[in-house]
């Protein structure tokens, strides 16, 4: 009798065990259900915010465009054969200021190269500036920038909702073509060092 009682409590404690870890384990699944939702609330803010930031500065870079006041610092270039390496967005850009129109590419960071920087720089007059956006609400934008070291067409590229950029640069004279990759901002905002031009 007491080892059918002894089984028996043992039963209970057992069993009640079992009910407490399976309240447990449920407090912990509505733990956790409560801490996702205030994570995807959070996280949903955040989403909110950062659309916010990425229209508005979609917006500053058509007016940038618009006034002929900016720079794109790149942060890639792409070579004419595909070969693409990451560069300085502080010492890679163009910029175009009134008709004052630079280009700069350094993609070396151990060779000073012609302009001081790793690099070669450019500068030229604008001319023949042209702006349109196409069905998808991407802004084209395209100048001829023509000095003592470049004859060139500069086509940008930007699309909606954010001010990153493509530029396309094409030398009149030769197929040495090369794009940049990168953001478009007000020149007055711009953090570029120029190097040495031509």
């Amino acid at each position: 009798m007491k080892k059918f009682m002894f089984l028996l409590i043992l039963m209970s404690v057992w069993v009640s065990g079992s009910a407490q870890n399976k309240e447990t384990l449920q407090e912990r699944i509505e733990r956790w259900k409560s801490d996702m939702a205030d994570f995807n609330q959070g996280r949903k803010g955040v989403e909110d915010r950062q659309a916010v930031i990425d229209t508005l500065t979609w917006l500053q870079a058509q007016k940038a465009l618009k006034d002929s006041s900016f720079v794109v610092e790149a942060d890639a270039v792409t070579f004419k054969y595909g070969t693409r390496v990451q560069v300085n967005s502080t010492t890679n850009f163009v910029s175009l200021d009134g008709d004052r129109a630079v280009i700069q590419v350094s993609p070396s960071y151990f060779y000073g190269g012609p302009n001081g920087v790793g690099g070669i720089t450019v500068e030229g007059v604008a001319s023949n500036v042209q702006i349109s956006y196409d069905r998808k609400g991407r802004m084209h934008f395209s100048m001829n920038v023509m000095g003592r070291g470049v004859n060139a067409t500069v086509s940008i590229s930007a699309y909606p909702g954010t001010n990153r950029v493509t530029v396309d640069i094409s030398p009149t004279f030769n197929s040495n073509d090369v794009r940049l990759e990168g953001y478009l901002i007000p020149y007055e905002h711009s953090r570029v060092f120029e190097g040495s031009t031509i």
